[in-house]
């Protein structure tokens, strides 16, 4: 395993930063980590009671985008799974969890 440290800046509050660190599998080929990053999601938003659209709604992506990020067939970018987390009120570390 390697630690691999990631800051976000959030650019609606100023000033703002938020700091994480998680441990990223380096043998983990990019599809595995977008497939976990998605059923991660996935989860987390179905235990909100929140739909699909809901989600995509309150980030302001479109539906099939977010359908995407879910089933592992878009890579997301930093900012967008930060958009994600802030819907979801979870740390963005959340989305990478065994």
């Amino acid at each position: 395993m390697t630690v691999i440290s990631i800051v976000v800046k959030d650019n609606q509050q100023s000033g703002l930063l938020t700091f994480f660190c998680m441990d990223y599998n380096v043998n983990m080929k990019e599809p595995e980590l977008l497939i976990k990053i998605g059923v991660n999601i996935r989860a987390l938003r179905t235990k909100k009671n929140m739909t699909q659209n809901d989600l995509a709604i309150e980030c302001e992506f479109e539906k099939a985008s977010m359908s995407r990020i879910e089933s592992g067939k878009s890579n997301p970018t930093v900012k967008t799974l930060f958009k994600i987390c802030r819907v979801l009120d979870v740390p963005i570390a959340e989305l990478f969890k065994d």
